[in-house]
């Protein structure tokens, strides 16, 4: 059900791959979305999409152009967030870039340490670590404010996780931090969770040298797929474990379901879903979005 008060959303990565779908459906539920991109063109496109559609939602898409691997382009598109619809509710940490961004067969063939210059693992963890440190810090007193805050990071699988670097590194450090906020902002109204896609997307951020079929890759409608599977993690507060347990319980500090037990279910399950999850429309992310950011 479309909300007649939305919530506005802080979305990175919003113009490329995942984030264009998470874009519509957040749209299409009624929210306001601050669409944040480091690619003009594609921010173009994403606003024309819209514009042309004759879509409702166009009023409330704001892109905006931002560099998020620097500090001053974090504060600049929060200014820019804040300056066009207040206070920020929300933010889905979805920027990224992928192991094609050191050579285009980096996922084929994993770069090793020797190969692997600072400059390279200052990129990606100043893209996964720094940017939504800043970005929340910054939106973090409009939440307690209001008593109400969602954060959402997309992180990656535990197998890639010990797979590849920097890559699977810096994602493990978000998930880190996710864990830690959880815990510290239980009882605040605020909730932080994590988004794993369950799989390779055809996306720009991997090249055609990786080694990955595109005929295999999922879309960016199986990307939300996923996300509409995590929906038990998007709970209202008056939910038991909607702060931090239930990060915590589904993700790795059940001592019932150890991580590595969780991710061969998680595969196990991608495997079986994989046709009928492809054919998914972006929008079923709708129902997430609902149920992520109620009405007031």
């Amino acid at each position: 059900m479309t909300s007649a008060h939305g919530r506005v959303v802080f979305l990175t990565g919003a113009a490329g791959g995942i984030g264009v779908s998470m874009t519509d459906a957040l749209l299409a539920a009624g929210h306001r979305v601050a669409a944040i991109d480091r690619d003009a063109k594609a921010l173009d496109r994403l606003s024309a999409r819209h514009a042309e559609a004759n879509d409702q939602g166009k009023d409330r898409l704001h892109p905006v152009l931002a560099d998020l691997t620097h500090a001053a382009g974090c504060e600049r598109a929060i200014a820019a967030a804040r300056a066009r619809f207040g206070a920020i509710e929300a933010i889905i940490n979805n920027a990224g870039i992928g192991m094609s961004s050191v050579r285009p067969d980096a996922e084929a063939h994993a770069p090793g340490i020797e190969e692997l210059t600072p400059e390279i693992w200052d990129g990606f963890m100043a893209i996964f670590v720094r940017a939504p440190l800043m970005l929340v810090r910054a939106a973090l007193p409009d939440m307690k404010k209001r008593g109400f805050g969602r954060v959402i990071n997309n992180t990656t699988s535990y197998a890639t996780m010990l797979r590849v670097l920097p890559y699977g590194a810096a994602k493990a450090a978000l998930e880190s931090m996710s864990a830690v906020w959880a815990k510290e902002l239980d009882g605040s109204g605020i909730t932080v969770n994590v988004l794993v896609p369950g799989g390779p997307t055809d996306t720009p951020l991997i090249a055609d040298e990786s080694g990955w079929p595109r005929a295999g890759d999922h879309g960016p409608a199986h990307g939300m797929a996923c996300f509409r599977r995590s929906q038990k993690f998007f709970r209202p507060p008056h939910h038991r474990g909607a702060m931090g347990q239930d990060l915590a319980g589904g993700r790795s500090s059940d001592a019932r379901k150890p991580r590595h037990r969780l991710a061969r279910a998680f595969r196990r399950r991608r495997l079986a879903d994989r046709r009928q999850e492809l054919g998914h429309d972006c929008f079923r992310l709708k129902r997430i979005a609902d149920t992520c950011f109620p009405s007031p």
